[in-house]
């Protein structure tokens, strides 16, 4: 074994796809950021924690609104979800700088995201962990998935601008729901 800097431990535990998060603040302008810190938190009702860094422009939309859309984009849309992390929303239209359509959603206000395969309305659960790691709990309100890609590959980010996509999928018994 060799011992690796703890600067490179996330490189190892990322939990899971790229994604793309979306609000619209009280002033009615949309954001999209790029976002690779969520995890599950549990199934019933489906609650997903996630780090938006309070240096981020979607940071105070989501503090004030407490409402977001987590987008889920497939290995087509990673140049497009690599250049909406490299700007800000402070100066930028991220949606017409990367030529993604803002589409309504149901249950709030934050826009879907046409081109992603997935997006998932989300309202914030809790804040209580904010203030000290930016960690917001969001509960699912409602959930949309493109029919037509039945088996699109995610991309997901293990440091300095590497990528990996999903592969083959493999299945083994498994007794949890």
């Amino acid at each position: 074994m060799k011992e690796l800097p703890l600067a490179e431990v996330y490189r190892l535990i990322e939990p899971g796809p790229v994604a793309l998060l979306t609000t619209r603040s009280r002033q009615g302008r949309a954001n999209v950021m790029t976002m690779s810190w969520h995890m599950m938190v549990q199934f019933t009702p489906p609650t997903i924690a996630c780090i938006v860094s309070g240096d981020d422009f979607s940071f105070v939309a989501l503090r004030q609104t407490k409402e977001c859309v987590i987008a889920v984009p497939a290995v087509e849309l990673a140049e497009k979800v690599v250049k909406i992390g490299n700007c800000s929303g402070r100066d930028t239209d991220k949606f017409a700088t990367a030529w993604l359509t803002p589409l309504p959603a149901e249950r709030v206000s934050a826009p879907l995201v046409a081109e992603c395969f997935a997006n998932l309305e989300c309202r914030v659960a809790d804040t209580r962990l904010v203030s000290r790691y930016n960690l917001f709990v969001l509960e699912v309100l409602k959930a949309w998935i493109d029919p037509g890609r039945p088996r699109p590959r995610m991309i997901h980010h293990i440091g300095n601008g590497a990528f990996v996509v999903d592969g083959e999928v493999v299945h083994f018994e498994s007794r949890m729901p």
